[in-house]
């Protein structure tokens, strides 16, 4: 059965989806069968992998709303174990549309929608990511509800821990209301500048605020992990040999070897 794990912070800008990318490429690439699922509106996960908004009949949209089931919102990517539930813009009124849903059926349970509908593939995969939108609305509630574990990217710069505190309250609230089984599976580092001062002192006080919930991997700020969403491949696909998709294929290990496997 799969692990599903989310990318979340509802700060904007701290390499989440690259790393939602990089890490479901990374983990089919150490040949785990692994699905992302793209969970903002934005779809920068679902173009990052090459594809456009219009070349899908369904999407998670479709999926969380009950338009579809899930296995025809399902897609394989051109990169080995690495399927995708695209996002579309119309993942931007999922709030509106499950205030309707409330009103109209008052069994319905909105923050359940995706957890339902993933329990209908999990045996399907070893690992499931879910990229979610810079916010904590309900499409990143149904991403919780729905995870095992949660991934925090965390940028290498002043300000990094600004808005944790609201995102590990919303954790906690989960955790003590709907998914008791949601764990912190570590903080990642990100964007990190060797030449800066400031990056070496962040390190420090995420390393002393989360102690060992941080991944011993630290994913460096480079032009190619900036390049390769634009000509639709994963890092290690783009430039297999470069450190950043070295520091994603470690990152991968360490998930990996987190679950004992």
């Amino acid at each position: 059965m799969a692990k599903v794990i989310s990318l979340v912070n509802q700060k904007g800008g701290v390499g989440k989806t690259t790393t939602s990318i990089n890490l479901a490429a990374a983990l089919g690439q150490c040949g785990k069968k692994t699905i992302l699922i793209d969970m903002d509106p934005q779809s920068n996960a679902t173009t990052g992998l090459g594809f456009n908004t219009t070349d899908f009949d369904h999407d998670i949209y479709e999926t969380i709303t009950g338009l579809c089931e899930i296995n025809k919102a399902v897609y394989k990517t051109k990169f080995k174990n690495l399927s995708i539930i695209p996002s579309t813009i119309n993942l931007a009124g999922i709030d509106v549309e499950f205030v309707k849903k409330m009103f109209t059926d008052n069994t319905f349970e909105r923050n359940n929608q995706l957890r339902n509908a993933l329990a209908l593939i999990k045996d399907n995969y070893d690992y499931i990511i879910i990229d979610c939108q810079p916010s904590l609305g309900l499409s990143t509630m149904n991403a919780l509800v729905a995870s095992d574990a949660v991934i925090i990217p965390v940028q290498c710069e002043f300000y990094a821990l600004e808005g944790i505190t609201q995102l590990l309250n919303s954790i906690i609230m989960v955790q003590n209301s709907m998914n008791p089984e949601l764990r912190i599976e570590g903080v990642l580092l990100t964007m990190l500048d060797g030449r800066t001062n400031i990056g070496l002192e962040v390190i420090e006080e995420i390393r002393k605020y989360f102690k060992d919930k941080v991944f011993n991997t630290i994913i460096p700020r480079l032009v190619r992990l900036v390049e390769a969403p634009s000509h639709g491949k994963p890092i290690n696909e783009y430039d297999p040999e470069s450190r950043g998709a070295e520091a994603y294929h470690n990152l991968a290990m360490e998930v990996i070897e987190r679950d004992g496997n």
